[in-house]
């Protein structure tokens, strides 16, 4: 499967220099979402994803990305539900065990905001993506932190029985939050 929700950030590749970030920082990072189920948020994250970033906080339109999510890495919250929707009508995380999304662009929106233009890969499909984030700085770290929605039948995730949108919601909100060191 592909690395679900990889989410929208900055593979900067920016001249090399000082400024410079390129380390993540896994354990301090993370990927969440909130979907909805008959109305009712459903938070989760995914414990397992790789973040390639390359990011010039000075010239932030540069950058570029590589996000990857290891699907089988979803936590709901609910050991049940962790296992279905790694299933073949979900993820189907045996075939695609990763999400993935890569950059394309970067736009500032002004007043320390940007979006991230990329492809988002899920169960094979490839669409265009678009994610809203920050980036803070903090001497040798960069934080970006940002989000996205995600339409889950777009991707047939969620086929069959689970593809009546009053049951679980079409739209997913992803959220990401990456911290990035300099080399």
């Amino acid at each position: 499967m592909r690395t679900l929700f990889i989410l929208p950030l900055l593979l900067l590749t920016t001249l090399a220099d000082a400024a410079e970030f390129k380390v993540l920082r896994p354990q301090q990072s993370s990927v969440s979402f909130i979907s909805r189920q008959m109305g009712v948020p459903v938070d989760g994250e995914f414990r397992k994803f790789t973040a390639d970033i390359v990011l010039d906080p000075a010239k932030p339109e540069k950058g570029k990305a590589r996000i990857n999510i290891d699907l089988g890495s979803i936590d709901t919250g609910n050991q049940e539900a962790n296992e279905e929707v790694v299933g073949k009508t979900w993820f189907d995380a045996k075939t695609y065990p990763t999400a993935s999304f890569v950059s394309t662009a970067v736009k500032a929106l002004g007043q320390g905001h940007y979006a991230a233009q990329g492809k988002l890969t899920i169960k094979g499909k490839t669409l265009d993506t678009q994610a809203d984030f920050t980036i803070e700085q903090k001497t040798d770290l960069v934080t970006l932190a940002g989000s996205f929605t995600l339409k889950r039948l777009a991707y047939d995730i969620g086929s069959g029985i689970w593809s009546d949108t009053d049951t679980v919601a079409d739209e997913v909100l992803v959220r990401f939050h990456f911290v990035v060191a300099r080399q």
